[in-house]
């Protein structure tokens, strides 16, 4: 009796532990901890580019500063710029640009024909002094005033040229050229054709030369010495005829009172 209680007794302890391993060999591993993704750094954002500040320090453009604050075209010029992936391209003319326009005066421009005039000196894009060579290729460009206001550009030995229509200018010094912006300086005003027409005005003629004052010469006599001259030369001859005549009438009379006397006696 007392070996089979024993015998019972270990069947039941090797049955036990054969059921704790075979649910061990059958449990899932544990789940293997995962390390996070890093999160990939955004790019930096291009810097601001202040058109206001680059213009009032780079040179003497206040005219034209002052006219892009007044119509507020300063702030297509800045959204362009900075908010857009085709950049922006600006013509700037001086100050004395400005005070060389004699005709037409902006004065009889409405306030929409001078915003697009000042929006015409503007192309919608970034463009280096070397992209000009292959835009004068492509014939009439369009600016930021829109379709019908467009400039056509001359590449000459480095050197851009440009034509609105109306009026005639090159590229005379590059002030900002760093992508987004390209700043280019201009000897003239660009007068857009869509504003002013085609009556372009003309080229002053040169003026005469002065008519030499020629004198008469000193030996030849002139109108007033001949007819001086001639007059005396008529008047002797007038007194002569008249002192003849009298001279004939006074023999006359003598003759007559001689016979007079003659007779009587």
């Amino acid at each position: 009796m007392e070996f089979s209680k024993i015998f019972t007794i270990c069947f039941s302890v090797l049955l036990l532990c054969s059921s704790l391993a075979y649910g061990q060999a059958r449990s899932p591993p544990a789940p293997v901890a995962m390390s996070p993704t890093p999160t990939p750094a955004p790019a930096p954002a291009p810097p601001y580019v202040n058109l206001t500040y680059l213009l009032s320090v780079a040179g003497p453009f206040h005219t034209f500063l002052d006219y892009l604050e007044s119509t507020k075209v300063i702030d297509t010029f800045q959204n362009q710029a900075n908010n857009t992936y085709q950049g922006i391209t600006v013509f700037v003319p001086k100050d004395s640009a400005f005070k060389d326009l004699r005709k037409p005066s902006f004065s009889n421009l409405s306030d929409d024909q001078l915003k697009s005039l000042i929006l015409y000196h503007a192309l919608p894009r970034f463009y280096t002094l070397a992209d000009f060579n292959e835009l004068s290729t492509k014939g009439s460009i369009s600016t930021l005033a829109g379709g019908e206001y467009t400039l056509n550009f001359t590449y000459d030995s480095g050197t851009v040229h440009l034509d609105s229509g109306w009026s005639k200018t090159k590229v005379t010094s590059a002030v900002h050229s760093t992508d987004p912006v390209a700043i280019y300086q201009v000897d003239k005003v660009l007068l857009p054709e869509a504003i002013f027409g085609t009556d372009i005005p003309p080229t002053p003629a040169p003026s005469p030369a002065p008519v030499p004052d020629v004198s008469p010469a000193a030996d030849s006599p002139s109108a007033e010495s001949k007819e001086s001259g001639s007059s005396p030369k008529s008047a002797p001859s007038t007194s002569s005829s008249n002192s003849i005549i009298n001279l004939c009438i006074w023999r006359q009379l003598a003759l007559a009172v001689s016979a007079g006397v003659v007779l009587f006696f």
